[in-house]
C-alpha cells in the first residue's frame, strides 16, 4: 500500500515537474528558420551577435545590444520569437555600488 501511494504520489508530481521546464523548444527541424533569418531578427533589434547557438532545441543569440550591454537571447526557431531575454552582467550589483562609492570618494 505504502508503494502504490509512493508511485501515485510521483505521478501527480511529475506533470508539474514538466510544466516548469516549459523554456525549451520542442519544434522539427523541418519546420525552422534558417539561421541567417536570426541574424536578420538580431540586426533588426539593434543587436550585435557574437555567437547564434541551439540550446534546448531553441536558438539563443550571444551578443550585445544598441547600448552595449552583454545580452543573452532566446528565439523560438520556427516563430522566431523572442522567448527570454536576459542581460547578462559581468559584475554584480554589489561591486557596481562598491566602485561607484569610492569614485566619489575620490572626487
Amino acid at each position: 500500500m505504502k508503494k502504490t501511494l509512493t508511485i501515485l504520489g510521483f505521478l501527480a508530481a511529475f506533470p508539474a515537474g514538466v510544466a516548469l521546464a516549459d523554456d525549451d523548444c520542442f519544434v522539427p527541424m523541418a519546420d525552422w528558420q534558417p539561421r541567417d533569418a536570426v541574424q536578420r531578427l538580431a540586426e533588426d533589434n539593434g543587436w550585435t551577435v557574437r555567437r547564434i547557438k541551439i540550446d534546448d532545441g531553441c536558438y539563443e543569440i550571444d551578443g550585445r545590444d544598441a547600448e552595449g550591454r552583454q545580452i543573452e537571447v532566446t528565439v523560438h526557431p520556427a516563430t522566431l520569437e523572442v522567448i527570454e531575454f536576459e542581460y547578462e552582467d559581468d559584475e554584480d550589483e554589489d561591486d557596481r555600488s562598491r566602485r561607484d562609492r569610492e569614485q566619489r570618494s575620490d572626487d
